[in-house]
């Protein structure tokens, strides 16, 4: 699995968040995305325009609402894309129970992509809270 360059400090200094991808959030999608790549590409020749089209576009989509989110000046902006990357992260994790399910991928596979899926889930939910609490 490949890595995000980031700026990486000591837990105890606070870095600034000067760039989406310095939000540990995105770093997490982007390496959601990079696995679901990688794991489609040895499904069917019949499934590249359908659930390998799915999967890519509704991994890519978390990101990018994440990307475009830090992007917004408003918090209610903000917070919408952020509830829109979350809702392409559900949508994942039901397509990779029918990727599974299809025989496309192992239980094994399933879970640890679904595990990615659950922690960039949570780390989503932290942004929208952290942009409330702000209010």
């Amino acid at each position: 699995m490949q890595k995000v360059e980031t700026t990486e400090a000591p837990l105890s200094t606070p870095v600034k968040i000067q760039h989406f991808t310095d939000l540990v959030t995105w770093q997490k999608a982007h390496e959601l995305v990079l696995s679901v790549y990688s794991e489609t590409k040895n499904f069917p020749a019949d499934e590249r325009y359908t659930l390998t089209s799915q999967m890519r576009r509704s991994a890519s989509s978390i990101k990018a609402n994440i990307a475009e989110g830090f992007g917004r000046q408003g918090s209610r902006d903000k917070i919408q894309f952020y509830v829109m990357a979350r809702s392409s992260d559900t949508e994942l994790q039901d397509q990779l129970l029918t990727a599974r399910d299809l025989g496309y991928i192992s239980r094994e596979t399933r879970a640890e992509l679904t595990e990615q899926a659950i922690i960039v889930h949570k780390l989503t939910n932290g942004l929208i809270r952290s942009i409330r609490l702000s209010k």
